[in-house]
């Protein structure tokens, strides 16, 4: 319960902060160019809380549903503009202004993006050391000549100080599943280029473990079979297992970390296992049935355990990708250019049918994704938000009626024919906006029901 309480706000925290950042864009440009603005509102439905400074001011709101939010400007489409207002209707603007108004607000999603990577890679990111540890044989790693303790060094021309952006940029070229080069160096030090075959990733649903695919085992720490805490209602908790309980044995076999714990709970989804955990100085013995849970690969198992972790990562496990002040400039730009053209190219991908649709999240998986990213640390918060922020610019910009992009499409129809669509046309694009969004919205939702029970 706790842990969904914490997702819940962390979630409103999160969409809190982006929409203001995506609807602020709107009402900046539109306030510089002339156009009076009524209303900015977060959040749609019944306003919990306003403010105004003065009847010609902007009202200011904060509403009860918290999935979006809109900057609400003079225009004589919907109500009567009094003669000394109508310079500042927004229907009376040039074209040109209304293109750069209605743009704003995406691109102020780009921006708080890069300002965001900006920050976590001058605050530093630690991570685990890109060292390999294991190759599967005849996988793609070890066609490419990758060997045990080689350290991948920087992967096409992107350097990579931890695995995390190693993974990053595997992803990024891993959409249309093209080949890499990967500079390596052994634990002689000596470097060499090898050229990786990627897989393509998005055909199948969920995250991709594009790591094991390739063939690829990181050298990770040993972990101590010890339990940090159990979700709600998982088998871990049916069962009585506990936050601290140290896990020595299953069916009567010694377990010496956690990474054995994990394979023999993921080997035997639905079987009955006997777990000896210590608890207190006492060894009690409790018995777990792990659920069944469908994959790609399969069936496998889980409790719903999740490890304890040290605090920090031994020496010669760890790394820091950080920059200067000036250097996390370039950084934070190539970062969210790559992840703006890898959400582009899967959503295009996700509409020629070349990936599955199940991918799609809504509002819950986002939620779960805020909890874990702000208790794993403020920099892995920062770089969550600067991922949503550059999806919510990139949907924003599709050429669908009621988002920005239809907008933008109508205004740049106008530019070409010299006048407006008819009210007709748009009218008829509302309503397939509306179609679109809804179907969107409820694939979304069923995606993140569909998640909640595996």
């Amino acid at each position: 319960m706790m842990e969904a309480l914490s997702s819940l706000l962390w979630f409103l925290v999160a969409i809190g902060i982006l929409i203001t950042v995506h609807e602020f864009g709107h009402f900046w440009v539109a306030r510089r160019l002339g156009v009076r603005v009524l209303r900015f509102s977060v959040g749609f439905g019944r306003p919990l809380w306003r403010w105004q400074k003065g009847p010609e001011e902007t009202e200011y709101v904060i509403a009860a549903i918290p999935l979006g939010g809109y900057v609400k400007m003079l225009d004589e489409r919907e109500g009567e503009v009094p003669q000394r207002l109508l310079p500042q209707a927004f229907n009376r603007q040039p074209v040109g202004s209304r293109i750069a108004v209605v743009a704003a607000g995406p691109l102020f999603n780009f921006a708080f993006a890069i300002l965001a990577y900006w920050l976590v890679f001058v605050m530093g990111v630690e991570g685990l050391r890109p060292v390999v540890d294991k190759v599967a044989p005849d996988s793609p790693a070890a066609v490419a000549g990758l060997r045990h303790g080689d350290e991948i060094v920087a992967v096409g021309d992107s350097s990579t100080p931890t695995m995390n952006s190693v993974l990053q940029a595997l992803l990024y070229r891993a959409i249309e599943g093209e080949s890499t080069t990967l500079r390596v160096r052994d634990s002689q030090g000596m470097e060499r280029n090898l050229i990786l075959s990627l897989p393509a990733v998005g055909k199948k649903a969920g995250t991709p473990d594009l790591l094991g695919e390739i063939g690829i085992t990181p050298l990770r720490p040993r972990l101590e079979p010890r339990i940090d805490r159990v979700v709600e209602g998982s088998p871990a908790a049916k069962a009585g297992l506990q936050g601290g309980d140290l896990v020595v044995e299953v069916d009567g076999r010694e377990i010496a970390d956690w990474s054995e714990l994990v394979r023999l709970i993921h080997d035997n989804p639905g079987a009955p296992l006997r777990l000896t955990v210590e608890r207190a100085g006492e060894r009690i013995t409790l018995q777990v049935i792990p659920e069944v849970v469908t994959t790609g690969e399969g069936e496998e198992g889980r409790i719903g355990a999740v490890v304890l972790l040290p605090q920090g990562l031994p020496p010669e496990y760890r790394a820091v990708q950080q920059y200067s002040v000036p250097g996390a400039v370039g950084a934070a730009l190539r970062k969210s250019w790559e992840m703006s053209a890898m959400t582009l190219r899967m959503l295009g991908k996700m509409l020629t049918g070349q990936a599955s649709l199940e991918n799609i999240s809504g509002p819950i998986t986002i939620a779960r994704y805020a909890g874990y990213s702000a208790a794993s640390g403020v920099t892995q918060f920062i770089g969550f938000l600067a991922i949503i922020s550059i999806s919510l610019g990139v949907i924003n910009l599709f050429p669908v009626p009621l988002l920005d992009g239809g907008h933008l499409l109508y205004y740049l129809i106008e530019l070409v024919k010299g006048s407006p669509l008819s009210e007709q046309a748009q009218a008829v694009g509302q309503q397939i906006g509306i179609a679109l969004l809804v179907s969107l919205m409820t694939l979304a939702f069923y995606n993140d029901i569909v998640r909640l029970l595996e």
